[in-house]
């Protein structure tokens, strides 16, 4: 059997379990289309593999109003400890409504100002929030901008921690939802986005602060777990939101969803990206742990070896996707047990969704001169 010979064996194994993992989809996918939706730009998301499963306009870069603050709360919490103590600046206090109010000198935990932030979007904590973390709003747009390149947000610019329009300050809907989706796998941020009413006071216990969540998303579907709401002139209305349901996660964003008096559009088209998620995708398993198959070896000691295909892989499906897999061979002899050897591409729709390491189970030497005179050297000796 030659290499090519192989490698269709191989594809042959994996996609008959891929066929069967199909078992138990009913009807025919749902199509939404694009004209349904109010956005401008939209997308869903599997908030596990960040896969998109439905898309209109989702790569163009646009204004994204308040739900920049999903990546201000991020970076916060992975940089500074919530009992950290923020003095609100000039700069801060300065900033345009929405706002908290906060007046220069006072003094707050970054934890409390992080619900005020989230609950209420407030401008003036945000550009707090900045400043307590990374001394000044540019040297915290810097940290933005990398969490964005390290989560996959390539098509993303951040200039302001609060979405306020300025120039260079920009997005696009599926990095937003991989922001989104990357947010929601923090326990704090869940926490915080997920909570109806808090209350803080500052450090000098003068003043009382008491924040509403405005996400009305949390209060239309009962799996609802988030994420955050958006207004600008520029941005429109937006919404990064995101639902869990029977251990499926999905991701929505919308931006430019209608400007006012069309508060609720964005409500309405969050609603029809998760609905169709929810009744066409399910989660099946696309390859299976360790599958063991036999590989054929050119010049070794041996006419061939057993591999595996290191899984298992999960990923949200729906009826109509095509699902394929190929696999890629890059190794010299010798190899050894547990080497690597090459990988399995995993394909749903064309798009490269995974790539899955194939490791040998058995070790194999070259046979060539070297190896001949070894074992003729050892025959003599050894007799």
């Amino acid at each position: 059997m030659n290499k090519r010979l192989k490698c269709c064996f191989i594809i042959l194994v994996l996609v008959l379990n891929m066929v069967f993992s199909k078992q138990g989809f009913g009807e025919e996918t749902k199509e939404l289309k694009e004209s349904e939706l109010s956005a401008k730009s939209a997308v869903l998301i599997d908030g596990k593999t960040g896969r998109v499963l439905f898309g209109k306009n989702y790569n163009n870069k646009m204004a994204m109003a308040s739900t920049t603050k999903i990546m201000t709360c991020i970076v916060a919490l992975e940089n500074a400890s919530p009992d950290e103590v923020v003095e609100i600046s000039k700069r801060a206090a300065s900033m345009p409504k929405v706002h908290m109010n906060a007046i220069k000198g006072e003094k707050y935990k970054i934890g409390d100002l992080l619900y005020a932030m989230m609950l209420e979007s407030y401008n003036d904590v945000a550009v707090a929030v900045a400043e307590g973390v990374a001394g000044s709003v540019e040297e915290f747009a810097k940290l933005m901008n990398k969490k964005a390149g390290e989560i996959g947000a390539v098509n993303t610019n951040f200039v302001t921690p609060n979405g306020l329009d300025a120039k260079g300050h920009f997005s696009t809907a599926y990095d937003m939802a991989l922001i989104g989706a990357y947010a929601i796998k923090n326990q704090q941020f869940l926490k915080i986005t997920n909570t109806k009413s808090y209350s803080f006071y500052d450090c000098s216990n003068k003043r009382h602060i008491v924040v509403n969540n405005k996400d009305a998303f949390l209060n239309m579907s009962s799996d609802a777990i988030g994420i955050k709401t958006g207004f600008t002139g520029d941005a429109g209305y937006c919404f990064v939101g995101a639902v869990k349901s029977n251990n499926r996660v999905y991701v929505s964003c919308v931006l430019a969803s209608g400007w006012p008096p069309n508060k609720t559009y964005k409500w309405r088209d969050t609603t029809k990206l998760m609905d169709y998620g929810k009744n066409n995708f399910d989660t099946k398993k696309i390859l299976k742990n360790r599958i063991s198959f036999p590989v054929n070896i050119e010049n070794g000691t041996k006419k061939q070896i057993i591999a595996v295909a290191i899984g298992p892989y999960k990923a949200l499906v729906s009826k109509n996707d095509t699902v394929e897999a190929k696999t890629e061979f890059n190794y010299e002899l010798p190899i050894k047990s547990g080497e690597k050897i090459g990988e399995v591409k995993l394909y749903i729709n064309n798009q490269c969704v995974k790539k899955c390491k194939i490791e040998a189970v058995d070790s194999v030497e070259k046979y060539d001169f070297k190896y001949c005179f070894k074992k003729t050297l050892d025959y003599f000796i050894f007799q």
